[in-house]
């Protein structure tokens, strides 16, 4: 009668199976190393094998991410190339940890802006002081039929917090937006709660958005930076 053991090895299961243990003992391996010889370096999140033999990924903070041996002796830091392929598997691995489910954004911590149907739908992240913003804004002023979730995002400048501010307790914040960024029309002073500008802050750096503008298209399309007219029409039509 075959034994389970020799039933493993005919199948090739066993091969597997002691693959995945090795894995998990040598994942055990640098996650001790690292922690023991940087005590410093923030909470392990994930080791895993990466695309290249003999290097393993190392996450932290949900979507940092560097890169090291199999026994924990060196730490790398950059951008791992698929060189045949020409393919950053860094950057993409970052996309993918940090990719917004467009129907999970915190749209209580927006203001919309709707124009014609508000069929289509487009979620921005911008600071008051942002000079890409105000060009984006114009062009953004001819595209008809969207509606868009405008996050204050203040993060450039030491006032961006108190001009968000201002928007955030206007009256009709859609109009004190507008006249802000396309008449260079200051807000005026009001006061409410304006948690929701930490909290928009919070979220941007837990999905990496660094930079204003950053757009998120209904399919999850993410643009960061200033695009044209065109250029959005094409992103809303493509998110159908």
């Amino acid at each position: 009668m075959m034994t389970i053991k020799r039933f493993l090895i005919a199948t090739g299961t066993l091969a597997v199976l002691m693959t995945g243990l090795g894995a998990t003992a040598q994942e055990a391996t640098i996650r001790k190393n690292l922690v023991e010889r940087l005590p410093q370096l923030p909470k392990i999140d994930e080791v895993k094998p990466s695309a290249m033999p003999g290097l393993f990924e190392v996450r932290f903070n949900e979507s940092e991410i560097m890169y090291t041996d199999a026994e924990g002796n060196f730490l790398l830091q950059g951008s791992l190339i698929d060189v045949k392929q020409r393919r950053n598997l860094t950057e993409e691995r970052i996309e993918k940890l940090t990719a917004v489910d467009f129907g999970a954004l915190p749209f209580k911590d927006a203001f919309t802006v709707v124009r014609g149907t508000g069929k289509r739908k487009v979620a921005v992240f911008e600071d008051p002081n942002c000079g890409y913003c105000k060009r984006f804004e114009r062009d953004l002023q001819k595209v008809d039929n969207v509606t868009v979730y405008m996050f204050l995002y203040p993060i450039l400048s030491p006032d961006s917090v108190e001009k968000s501010k201002n928007i955030w307790c206007a009256k009709d914040k859609a109009k004190a937006w507008t006249d802000w960024m396309v008449r260079d029309q200051s807000p005026a002073v009001a006061s409410c709660d304006s948690a929701v500008l930490a909290r928009n802050t919070e979220f941007g750096k837990k999905y990496k958005i660094t930079g204003t503008p950053t757009l998120i298209f209904a399919d999850g399309s993410r643009v960061p930076g200033a695009i044209n007219t065109q250029q959005i029409e094409k992103y809303l039509a493509d998110a159908k």
